[in-house]
């Protein structure tokens, strides 16, 4: 089938960059905006924007029914959910298939299926991918009790269907554990509308690493190599990087073949990313999950790999042929990509909307700058607050390092408050340098900040 119309079912920074592929691909694009998003740098690219509600998520581009409506209002042939939001709604790539629509992304069964975590770890476990010790589900802190006696603390109680941190908590004593309990199901419930529970092994000394992979409905899958993903606050990822450092060789090559073995084994379709726990005391890694879209740090990829990763969306969604065998890729390089928020760190990072009065991002050979974001244009307080995605190449790992500390020197804005500051210690962080970084160096940096330390 030919793509003609796309309808971007997003906003900020990926509606501009599905924008900027369409136009690279030749399709026409339609934006769905909400009120505060009408005039908006997406709006003003796109060949058309339609207004989907007003400025609150819920009333606007969290209505899977109302986005389908758009698109087929519109005659558009596909639908691009871009990340966040609805990206990984079944029920929205089903109302696509009802009415007609390619979903630019996988089936609405393998995105219901892997957004269920503890059906996710059930299907790594079927194809003999590791995971942590731990329980399917747990309906009582009784059962969670029972886990706990069996794997040992500390552990991580996780909700079912979650994501974003939400229902995440981190257990180290017998003590804790039923009012942890109880405050993980009850946000669990909030966010997600399901309560339900599990338990895992809590590794201490962890990094995150997640695998990019690609598959076409041809039974074709290839990765596109790794990323870390360590540098996190409350679970939500700051900086990425690919590849991921200091691994052994034989180690990268084993969760690589895992993410492409899960992909293959699950008849995965399109692009996905396989999220994987290193645990860096003994060496192993363990499967986490499945995220069945584009991922907000996709470009760290595409810089090592000079691939489009959202062309190769429309492509096979498409139905085209992957046009990479694994043996094409080539990595060359090192990438690094640091999200910039409009908040106040020293305020325990409370966002801070509001109108743009200088916008200068740094220019020079490098450097790439993913936002949808200009001088004049008002931060809105209705979502979520990273404002721009700064990336840079290197040819190592220290010449990115040192070009991204000089990019977020010469990153001029003013108006809102902004993380660059924040993420320019992280990138200097020593143990961020040396690549020994885990999960934990964040919140380890903002404690010793509580205690009147410097970090």
């Amino acid at each position: 089938m030919t793509i003609r119309r796309v309808f971007i079912a997003n906003r900020g920074e990926i509606a501009v960059r599905i924008i900027r592929a369409c136009q690279g691909l030749g399709i026409e694009s339609v934006l769905a905006v909400s009120e505060a998003d009408r005039d908006s740098l997406g709006a003003r690219i796109a060949d058309r924007a339609v207004c989907v509600g007003p400025a609150s998520a819920t009333e606007s581009y969290l209505i899977a029914k109302n986005m389908v409506a758009a698109a087929v209002g519109t005659d558009c042939d596909a639908l691009h959910p871009g990340y966040g939001f609805l990206a990984e709604s079944p029920d929205l790539a089903q109302l696509c298939a009802d009415n007609g629509v390619t979903f630019v992304g996988p089936s609405p069964e393998q995105i219901r299926r892997m957004g269920n975590k503890i059906e996710a770890r059930r299907l790594a476990e079927e194809f003999d991918i590791p995971t942590l010790p731990g329980s399917t589900r747990v309906g009582s802190y009784e059962e969670a009790s029972a886990v706990v006696a069996e794997t040992g603390l500390p552990v991580m109680i996780k909700a079912a269907a979650g994501g974003g941190g939400k229902g995440m908590r981190i257990v180290t004593g017998t003590g804790q554990l039923r009012d942890e309990f109880a405050r993980a199901a009850s946000e669990a419930g909030a966010a997600f509308g399901d309560s339900t529970l599990y338990v895992e092994k809590f590794i201490a000394n962890a990094r995150h690493v997640e695998v990019q992979v690609l598959a076409d409905s041809h039974g074709n899958v290839i990765h596109l190599g790794e990323r870390d993903c360590s540098l996190q606050r409350r679970h939500q990822k700051m900086v990425e990087e690919a590849p991921a450092p200091n691994l052994p060789e034989a180690l990268r090559d084993k969760i690589r073949e895992a993410a492409v073995r899960l992909a293959s084994r699950f008849g995965y379709r399109n692009a996905g990313t396989v999220e994987f726990i290193l645990d860096q005391d003994e060496g192993r890694f363990y499967f986490l999950e499945m995220n069945t879209r584009i991922q907000v740090e996709h470009p760290v990829t595409e810089m090592i790999t000079g691939i489009d990763l959202v062309e190769e969306q429309f492509r096979v969604a498409a139905g085209k042929t992957l046009r990479f065998a694994q043996d094409d890729i080539v990595f060359r390089g090192h990438a690094i990509e640091c999200r910039v928020n409009a908040e106040m760190p020293e305020e325990g990072f409370r966002p801070s909307p509001g109108r743009i009065s200088v916008w200068q991002p740094p220019q020079a050979p490098y450097i790439r700058l993913d936002s949808h974001c200009h001088e004049g244009y008002l931060v809105p307080m209705f979502y979520d607050s990273m404002i721009a995605k700064l990336i840079v190449y290197g040819t190592d790992r220290a010449e990115a390092i040192d070009r991204m500390t000089r990019a977020i020197d010469r990153f001029h804005i003013e108006g809102p408050a902004t993380t660059l500051a924040f993420q320019k210690r992280l990138i200097c962080e020593p143990a961020f340098r040396d690549g020994t970084m885990n999960t934990g160096l964040v919140d380890r940096m903002l404690a010793g900040n509580r205690e009147g330390k410097q970090p």
